[in-house]
C-alpha cells in the first residue's frame, strides 16, 4: 500500500516543474454541466463573446483550456471558476510576427503572459442585467492590459451586453474618462513597458480614455449552434510591440459549435479581413464523481452474529480489502472492540467505518457492543471515532431506526487518540512494515521561456519500503521516453544564485534519474503536536535533511507549522553527486480554513532556496468532489535581484482519482501552472508534509456523508 499522502501535500510540489499528465484525460471524461447562452470562452479566455468579455460566469467548478489564433496572435488559456463570483484566467499569448525579446532569436515567437480576474457585481434579475468588473493582463508587461465593467441581459434566445473599457479594450473609444475629475492620475496611460514584467502598476487602473463594447450571442434552434455578432471597441492601430494591424470593419462575426458537453469549437470573422480559429475543452471539478461499480460491495449484516472468531489476521484481511483499512492493532477491552488502523481506499472515513462495521459485526460475539476506530496516518494518531454496533444492526435491518443510529453518532465520542497500545486483549498486531511500489507515467514541462514549451515524456517507479509504523523509505526514478529537450537553450539572467533557472540542464542531461531517496520518519510529540523528520535525495533538484514540527488541535480551523532543512544542489545527471552550492531553507507557515466556501489560507514566512527572505500567500478552495484550485504569490526582499516577474505566483489544480474513476482512491494528482521559472521565491519541493500526513484531524464532510453508509457501488 501507498503512504497516506494526501491532496494538499501534493500541492506543494509545484516548485518543481512535475505534473501529471491526466488533465486532458480528466476533463474529457469529467461530468459537465449543461452550457447556458453566454457562457462561450472569448478568444482570450474567459466568458464572453470575442475579443470582449461578457459578466456572465462559467458554472461553479468549470475548467477549460481554450486555444485560439486570430492572425498575428495564438492564445491558450486555462480558465477556472473557483467562485460563483469569480473567474480566473492564466494566459500565454504568442505573437507570430514579433521575436522572443529575451533572445533576439527571429525563430521564436514573443511569448507574453498574461492573468486575468472578473468579479460579478450584482446577478441578473427579471429587471436588471447582469454585473461585472474585470481586469485583462493583470500584472506584466501590460501589452492587453484592461479594465472593464460590463453588463449582461437575456432576452428570448438573445444575450445582449455592453461594456465600458479601459486600455486595450477601450483604446478605439477615445471618450473622456469621468474619473479624471477626482484625479489627474486617469488623465492618462502609460504605454507597455516589458522591462518591468510581472508587476503590478495599481497607478494605471481605470486610466486613460474609455472605449465602448458590446455584441449579442443567439441561441439558433439547433441547440450546438451559437452565434454572435460584436462591436469591438479596440484600436488595432496601436497594437502593443509598435505591431499595427488592419481594421476593415469593428464589428466582429462569430459562431460556437458545442461537439460533446466537454468540447467546443469557434469559428469568426474579425477586423473585417481576418479569420479566427478556436477550441476549448472543459468540465465540471465542483460536482465531477463517478459511480463506484468496481468497489468490492459491503458484506451483509448477518442477523443473529455468530460466536466470535479465532482468526483475526482473517479479519484484517477483509478490513483491508473491503473497508480499506490497513490495521495496525485490534484489542478487546470489556465491552469494546478498538481497531487501530490507516484509511488506504476511501476519501470518506465513515464509509470505510460502515463497511467495518459489517465485517466485525459478523465475526464478534452479541456481547461487543462498541466499535472504537482509531485513526492513524505514518504511525501517528489522529482521532477516534466510536459506533454502537447494536443500533448500526438496527439501522441495517430496518430504515425506521435509521435517524436513531445517525444521532447516535453525533453523541458519541470523537476524541483524542492515546497513542499507547489500549489496555485489554491483544487480538491482532501488524507492525505495518512491508514493501509497495507503482509504475506510472509523468510529464516534465518548461513553459513560458523563448525555448517554447518544453516537455519530457516519462516513465517513474515510486516505491516504498516500510521499516515500521513510524518509519520508512521512500524512492521514485524516472526513464525517458520522449522530449524536445534538444530545443533548451536560453538560460534567463539571474542576479541570484541558480536553484531553479538550471531546470532545462536536469531535464536534458540523462535518460534515466533518482526523483527521489529519502528516509522519513514521524512522530506524535503530544496532544495536539506532531513532528518528522527526513533526509536523502529530497527532490529533483537538491539533497540534504530536514525536518518539521506541526500544531495542530483536533477539528480546529486553524494549525501551525515550521519546517527547517539544509539542502545541497544536486548534479545534472540526478545520481549521487552534488554541486557546490548549499544553503538553509525553511518557513514557518500558518493554516486557516477561513469557513468562507471552503477556502484553505496558507501564509509561509522563511527564507527560500536563493537566501532571499519573504513570505508566500496560497488561497484555496475544496469542492465536495475533493478538486482543490489555488493560487499562490510570494514576495521576498531579493528586490531588483529577482529579475523579471519581481515576485512568483502561479496556480494548481489538485485532482482526486477518486472523482473521476469507478474505484474509490485516496490518491490525488496535482497540475501546476507558473508563468516564470525563477530563482526569487524558490520553495524546497518536499514530498511529504505533516499537514498533509494529517488531514484526517479534521471532521471535514464526516457528518454529510452518513448517506455513503447505506450505498451499494
Amino acid at each position: 500500500m501507498m503512504l497516506p499522502t494526501s491532496r494538499r501535500s501534493r500541492t506543494l510540489r509545484r516548485a518543481t516543474p512535475a505534473m501529471g499528465l491526466s488533465l486532458p484525460l480528466l476533463l474529457a471524461t469529467a461530468p459537465h454541466a449543461v452550457a447556458e447562452l453566454g457562457t462561450s470562452q472569448s478568444d482570450f479566455g474567459g466568458v464572453g463573446l470575442m475579443q470582449t468579455p461578457s459578466a456572465r460566469m462559467a458554472p461553479l467548478g468549470e475548467i477549460s483550456l481554450h486555444y485560439n489564433h486570430v492572425s498575428p496572435y495564438s492564445r491558450y488559456q486555462v480558465s477556472v471558476q473557483p467562485m460563483d463570483w469569480l473567474e480566473a484566467g492564466f494566459r500565454y499569448t504568442s505573437i507570430g510576427n514579433r521575436d522572443y525579446r529575451a533572445s533576439g532569436d527571429a525563430e521564436r515567437d514573443y511569448l507574453d503572459k498574461g492573468i486575468d480576474f472578473k468579479f460579478r457585481l450584482h446577478q441578473e434579475d427579471r429587471y436588471t442585467p447582469a454585473l461585472a468588473l474585470g481586469f485583462r493582463d493583470f500584472g506584466g508587461t501590460g501589452l492587453f492590459g484592461s479594465e472593464y465593467l460590463v453588463a449582461s441581459k437575456r432576452w428570448n434566445d438573445f444575450d445582449f451586453t455592453l461594456g465600458l473599457g479601459w486600455g486595450y479594450l477601450g483604446a478605439g473609444g477615445g471618450l473622456g474618462n469621468p474619473l479624471s475629475a477626482l484625479s489627474g492620475r486617469f488623465d492618462s496611460r502609460r504605454s507597455e513597458n516589458p522591462e518591468e514584467a510581472g508587476d503590478f502598476e495599481f497607478g494605471d487602473l481605470f486610466s486613460g480614455d474609455i472605449g465602448v463594447f458590446g455584441g449579442v450571442e443567439y441561441q439558433t434552434p439547433w441547440e450546438p449552434l451559437t452565434l454572435q455578432l460584436e462591436y469591438d471597441g479596440n484600436d488595432y492601430r496601436s497594437e502593443p510591440l509598435d505591431n499595427p494591424q488592419r481594421q476593415r470593419s469593428p464589428f466582429n462575426l462569430g459562431a460556437r459549435w458545442r461537439l460533446s458537453d466537454n468540447l467546443a469549437l469557434a469559428a469568426g470573422w474579425e477586423r473585417g479581413d481576418t479569420a479566427m480559429l478556436g477550441l476549448t475543452l472543459s468540465a465540471n471539478l465542483a460536482g465531477a464523481s463517478q459511480a463506484k461499480t468496481g468497489d468490492p460491495r459491503p458484506v451483509a449484516v448477518a442477523e443473529p452474529p455468530p460466536r466470535s472468531t479465532d482468526d483475526w489476521q482473517a479479519v484484517s484481511r477483509d478490513l483491508q480489502a473491503n473497508a480499506g483499512m490497513r490495521v495496525h492493532r485490534i484489542t478487546r477491552r470489556d465491552d469494546e472492540l478498538v481497531v487501530e488502523a490507516e484509511a488506504t481506499r476511501y476519501r470518506s472515513l465513515l464509509v470505510s467505518e460502515g463497511r467495518a462495521n459489517r465485517i466485525l459485526n459478523n465475526h464478534t460475539a452479541d456481547d461487543i457492543d462498541t466499535y472504537r476506530y482509531r485513526w492513524q496516518s505514518a504511525g501517528m494518531g489522529l482521532r477516534d471515532d466510536v459506533h454502537d454496533r447494536h443500533a448500526f444492526r438496527r439501522a441495517a435491518a430496518s430504515a425506521a431506526y435509521d435517524q436513531q443510529y445517525h444521532y447516535g453518532l453525533y453523541a458519541s465520542a470523537l476524541t483524542q487518540p492515546d497513542d499507547s497500545a489500549p489496555d485489554g486483549e491483544r487480538l491482532y498486531t501488524d507492525d505495518l512494515a512491508g514493501f509497495d511500489w507503482q509504475l506510472a507515467p509523468g510529464l516534465n514541462q518548461n513553459i513560458g521561456g523563448p525555448d517554447g514549451f518544453l516537455y519530457q515524456l516519462y516513465a517513474k517507479l515510486d516505491a516504498n519500503y516500510r521499516t515500521d509504523a513510524n518509519g520508512w523509505f521512500s524512492g521514485q526514478l524516472a526513464l525517458n521516453l520522449f522530449d524536445n529537450l534538444d530545443r533548451y537553450d536560453y538560460i534567463a539572467d539571474s542576479k541570484l544564485p541558480r536553484v531553479r533557472t538550471h531546470i532545462g540542464d536536469y531535464l536534458d542531461q540523462t535518460s534515466l534519474g533518482i526523483y527521489n531517496l529519502q528516509y522519513t520518519r514521524t512522530a506524535r510529540l503530544g496532544e495536539n503536536w506532531y513532528g518528522m523528520a527526513y533526509a536523502g535525495l529530497l527532490e529533483m533538484m537538491y539533497a540534504g535533511g530536514g525536518g518539521e514540527v506541526l500544531y495542530r488541535p483536533f477539528d480546529s480551523p486553524v494549525a501551525f507549522g515550521v519546517d527547517l532543512n539544509w539542502v545541497k544542489q544536486r548534479d545534472f545527471d540526478q545520481r549521487f553527486g552534488l554541486r557546490d552550492y548549499s544553503t538553509w531553507t525553511g518557513h514557518a507557515t500558518a493554516y486557516i480554513e477561513t469557513g468562507v466556501e471552503d477556502v484553505l489560507a496558507q501564509v509561509s514566512v522563511g527564507r527560500y532556496l536563493a537566501g532571499d527572505l519573504g513570505v508566500t500567500f496560497d488561497l484555496s478552495r475544496q469542492f465536495d468532489s475533493g478538486v482543490r484550485v489555488g493560487a499562490w504569490s510570494t514576495f521576498t526582499d531579493a528586490g531588483d535581484d529577482y529579475g523579471e516577474g519581481s515576485f512568483d505566483k502561479g496556480f494548481y489544480v489538485s485532482i482526486p482519482f477518486d472523482a473521476f474513476f469507478d474505484t474509490s482512491s485516496r490518491s490525488a494528482t496535482t497540475i501546476a501552472w507558473q508563468p516564470l521559472t525563477r530563482d526569487g521565491g524558490a520553495r524546497l519541493a518536499r514530498r511529504y508534509t505533516l499537514y498533509g500526513l494529517t488531514q484526517d484531524r479534521e471532521m471535514g464532510h464526516y457528518w454529510q456523508d452518513y448517506d455513503r453508509v447505506w450505498d451499494e457501488p
